[in-house]
């Protein structure tokens, strides 16, 4: 049974967005990992424009006074909104932050990658509404990627305004990784639509519980180690802000706790990881989608090793913060897209047909 001609539109849109998503992660670890978070100090413009400014004289000469006013009041709104929610503490500790009436100093390199990371999001925003819309070729035999794909384009949504909360309120720790949570959930839902599209009415199903029970755990801890990581992340900004970005070599010491446990889960993944590869290797053959997916999660957990390497041991080089953030986003896309693959997959012989 092939797929219609309307279903490889939205396979080929679906696969574009996925790869673009991981292009907004790996421009968002840029952002991060340059500082340049509070480039644009205002949402969705950028200096009040749809193309920033290059240099300081194509701005007023009040302009951190403006955008300060504009945080300050967007603040309030969102403090009164934590306040609905029971979130009292919070809001009055965003209400008492003096760091917020600090204004920014312009910096065009800074302006420019934060700009960038945007483009590529409102990128992903429109090819994510496109998906919906050609996901209605499924209404009748699938209605889960339709409703799922709706989802995701709400969830989006939700994810913008949410940045826009990071850059008003100075990145707020625990924004800041609810925002990588839910790019995750973003990310995830993108690659079932399309595995579920990919495989409908051309199909096995696999009957190898312990192997999913397994992948499905690792899945868990990659997942822990993304949260874990992004914590650390949050420590050593705030220890580089304390310490007004000197002595970076001590930044990775004075994490904490924090780090050492984002360390000893990396130890447990790779077992865990390990585990799954020899349950892999006994069940599927070489030539599997399940073995090719394994091979490619290893692979990444090499290149986290090196990368995390060079964040301890070489005062945490920006390209390393970077490579780290969308190393652990590939894998975390592979091994779901690999247990997936565990409970239904396309049958090779019967792909053609």
């Amino acid at each position: 049974m092939s797929i219609k001609a309307p279903g490889n539109t939205f396979l080929k849109v679906n696969l574009i967005t996925i790869i673009v998503l991981f292009v907004l992660i790996l421009a968002g670890g840029v952002v991060r990992s340059t500082g340049s978070g509070m480039g644009c100090p205002d949402w969705p413009k950028c200096f009040g424009r749809y193309v920033p400014p290059t240099s300081i004289s194509e701005l007023p000469a009040n302009y951190k006074k403006v955008y300060a006013d504009k945080r300050l009041a967007k603040n309030q709104k969102f403090a009164k909104m934590l306040d609905v929610f029971g979130y009292s503490q919070l809001a009055t500790r965003i209400r008492n932050d003096k760091s917020i009436l600090v204004p920014e100093e312009f910096n065009s390199a800074r302006t420019w990658t934060e700009y960038v990371n945007r483009l590529i999001g409102a990128l992903s925003g429109v090819l994510l509404f496109l998906c919906a819309v050609f996901s209605f070729q499924y209404w009748k035999s699938s209605k889960l990627i339709a409703s799922l794909s709706i989802f995701n384009l709400v969830l989006v949504g939700f994810q913008g305004w949410l940045g826009s909360i990071v850059v008003s309120t100075n990145l707020v720790a625990w924004i800041v990784t609810v925002h990588m949570l839910i790019a995750l959930a973003i990310l995830a839902i993108s690659i079932a639509t399309y595995h579920m599209a990919r495989v409908q009415g051309r199909y096995k199903v696999q009957r190898k519980p312990l192997v999913a029970i397994v992948t499905i755990v690792v899945l868990a801890l990659s997942i822990l180690q993304i949260t874990f990581g992004t914590e650390v992340r949050e420590k050593i900004d705030a220890v580089a802000s304390h310490l007004e970005g000197s002595y970076r070599e001590s930044w990775v010491t004075r994490a904490g706790d924090i780090f050492a446990q984002h360390r000893d889960v990396a130890v447990i993944v790779l077992l865990a990881n390990l585990v799954l590869y020899v349950l892999i290797r006994k069940g599927f053959n070489r030539h599997s989608i399940q073995q090719q997916l394994m091979s490619f999660n290893f692979l990444m957990i090499m290149l986290q090793i090196v990368t995390g390497i060079f964040l301890s041991y070489w005062a945490l080089p920006p390209f390393a913060q970077a490579s780290h953030i969308i190393l652990a986003s590939l894998l975390f896309g592979a091994q779901f897209y690999l247990l997936l693959n565990l409970f239904s997959s396309v049958n090779v012989q019967g792909a053609g047909k």
